[in-house]
């Protein structure tokens, strides 16, 4: 499953691609204000953005803008505006797509299924396996396998655990994490990393924290001898 957030004010118009991109292989989010676009962003970390540029609270090229600044996360534009200006503005804000309504969903289907191959194509700077004893983590086609049976992580879960493993040996503040994961830092009280570290440790039979360890005071450390 991949996950979209929908930015889009028209309720009507939400639940409809929600519906149908359901039927498919995604989970949609939908996000009805422009101002609160960024924040729902950095909490789900989405697979795409459909982002509508008609917004309360925010205009969507800003948040576009705001997106981009944070994440190359695929952005397709999905909007009712017609002018040539907005399609190339949206473009160069750092939007993949510009569509315009209304639009078939199965249009729009294709569309997103087009943007994830085009990650899925795109050349990787070290697509080697990343392989800790039993463990071994895929960046190509972002597999995780521990003991050769796979092991199921959304999409936070998966990004969280890469940061973790591609610094085997180091200690990695809250704050490391969070600026790698979501470009912003830690403000002293944001819990979503303890959380998440907990759901891994249970998903991979980590009870005493032997393989990703707490260091008390200064973070969690991903120990590489620990999977066999």
């Amino acid at each position: 499953m991949f996950r979209v957030m929908l930015v889009e004010d028209d309720a009507k118009l939400a639940n409809l691609v929600a519906e149908y991109l359901g039927e498919y292989e995604f989970t949609v989010d939908v996000v009805s204000r422009g101002d609160t676009a960024l924040s729902h962003f950095q909490q789900t970390l989405p697979d795409l953005v459909v982002l509508d540029l008609m917004l309360p609270g925010l205009d969507g090229m800003v948040v576009c803008r705001q997106l981009r600044a944070v994440s190359t996360v695929p952005i397709l534009i999905l909007t009712a505006r017609e002018d040539a200006f907005d399609e190339v503005s949206g473009l160069e804000q750092g939007a993949d797509d510009y569509v315009n309504k209304p639009v078939q969903p199965r249009i729009l289907l294709a569309r997103l299924r087009a943007l994830l191959r085009r990650i899925k194509d795109a050349p990787v700077d070290d697509s080697e396996d990343l392989v800790f004893g039993a463990f071994r983590l895929c960046r190509r086609d972002r597999s995780v396998s521990w003991r050769e049976e796979d092991v199921l992580l959304n999409s936070a879960e998966y990004k969280l655990l890469l940061v973790l493993a591609e610094a085997a040996g180091k200690v990695l503040s809250r704050n490391d994490i969070l600026i790698q994961m979501r470009g912003i830092e830690f403000d002293g009280l944001d819990r979503s990393i303890d959380n998440k570290i907990s759901r891994l440790r249970r998903k991979f039979d980590d009870a005493h924290a032997d393989k990703i360890k707490t260091v008390w005071g200064e973070g969690y450390l991903f120990s590489p001898s620990a999977w066999d």
